[in-house]
């Protein structure tokens, strides 16, 4: 079975100090839980940036410069910055980060209605749009897929051009207006994805560690952060976005595997470095 690859998802665009003290908004912290979770065992940081107020924001400056301060601490480490952005940003807003030297990159496979009047809209052309670009510019995408028919999406778009295989899916699963967090529903996502792709977990909320230890058993990968989950266990805030890392380490040794560093994470991915 090959090496558990851990990504962090440090901060997101939703989740705020009042939900936990620790969630990063400033260069200073971004680059804090990016390390206290590379530390940890994650090999991946999955990137949303924020301004210091905690408003969220897909600008390429913004990116560049929390990209850089991270690389300058941990040189190693793959980022993969959102293209998701928050709700009601446009496509080029979205877009930004991909016009920077970046390995990885979220594409979004599907709309997903978030709650109440959110809509996070993802329509065909969006993503043939997406996928396109990062196609151009050589940049692996993960793709996002909040249920079945997002996995469906992005097996038939890879028919006309705009995904190429191998396939790095990530299940994000017990999200309002997706697919649920129960282990039925992980076997059901895992089924159908095709022979040779990678996939990773990502369970919101409750269902972040059993999901977690889902996907170590199987052989797939797991992403935990603050963006899913800010408690490290039922009541516990956790200290950091190591806390949560650290955890899934515990799950993997217990259950027999090793974990990746980032160097075979990009060879179990099939990313090449960046010079």
């Amino acid at each position: 079975m090959e090496k558990l690859i851990i990504t962090a998802a440090i901060c997101g665009a939703e989740v705020l100090k009042e939900h936990n003290p620790a969630v990063p908004y400033t260069v200073n912290e971004i680059v804090r839980e990016a390390k206290s979770a590379y530390d940890a065992g994650a090999s991946i940081i999955h990137l949303h940036v924020r301004y210091d107020d905690g408003t969220p924001t897909q600008d390429k400056a913004r990116f560049k410069e929390c990209i850089d301060a991270i690389k300058a601490v941990i040189p190693d480490v793959i980022i993969m910055p959102s293209t998701g952005g928050a709700v009601g940003m446009t496509n080029d807003e979205r877009l930004q980060p991909t016009e920077l030297d970046i390995e990885m990159a979220t594409l979004d496979c599907g709309t997903c209605n978030f709650g109440g009047d959110d809509v996070f809209t993802n329509t065909e052309n969006t993503i043939k749009y997406f996928g396109q670009r990062m196609l151009e510019k050589g940049i692996k995408p993960e793709l996002e897929v909040f249920d079945k028919s997002m996995i469906d999406m992005a097996l038939r778009l890879s028919k006309k051009g705009y995904i190429q295989a191998p396939f790095h899916f990530d299940f994000v699963m017990g999200v309002n207006g997706g697919i649920g967090g129960d282990l039925r529903d992980f076997v059901f996502m895992r089924g159908s994805i095709p022979q040779g792709a990678t996939y990773t977990v990502a369970g919101i909320g409750r269902y972040e560690f059993p999901l977690a230890a889902a996907a170590i058993i199987d052989g797939g990968n797991v992403r935990v952060g603050f963006e899913d989950n800010v408690y490290l266990e039922k009541g516990v805030l956790a200290k950091s976005n190591g806390e949560l890392v650290a955890k899934v380490v515990r799950l993997a040794k217990e259950l027999g595997r090793e974990i990746a560093n980032p160097t075979e994470a990009r060879q179990i991915l099939g990313i090449k470095p960046l010079i």
